[in-house]
């Protein structure tokens, strides 16, 4: 199963992580679908480039793909998938090149240009 492209508009907008430079928004189809870390259920992160959570393995693709550094790791205790995922901390320095998105082997990552 991949990101559901459509996120934008099904789902809502549950919570905020600060990202390096602005804040990274959180997406879940409800509030109860969202609980955070330390949980397993942590939805999808990013607006511009959006991570789905609960679908990363973590193995680190998107980071090396990356020609932009926009990846580091965060810890996500308790996730069914991974002990750790790859947060755009960066953003907005996004250059839209979709390399991170094209290595995904679980096609959790998604690069929205609007």
């Amino acid at each position: 199963m991949a990101i559901d492209e459509d996120y934008h508009a099904t789902f809502e907008k549950v919570d905020t992580y600060e990202g390096e430079n602005q804040p990274i928004q959180i997406w879940a189809k409800d509030q109860g679908s969202y609980e955070g870390i330390g949980s397993d259920k942590l939805g999808i992160w990013g607006t511009v480039v959006g991570v789905d959570f609960d679908l990363c393995v973590a193995d680190g693709a998107c980071i090396d793909a990356c020609p932009v550094e926009v990846f580091e790791w965060i810890d996500t205790p308790n996730s069914s998938e991974s002990d750790k995922k790859a947060i755009m901390i960066r953003e907005d320095e996004c250059i839209i090149c979709r390399a991170c998105e094209s290595v995904c082997p679980v096609e959790a990552v998604l690069i929205t240009e609007d």
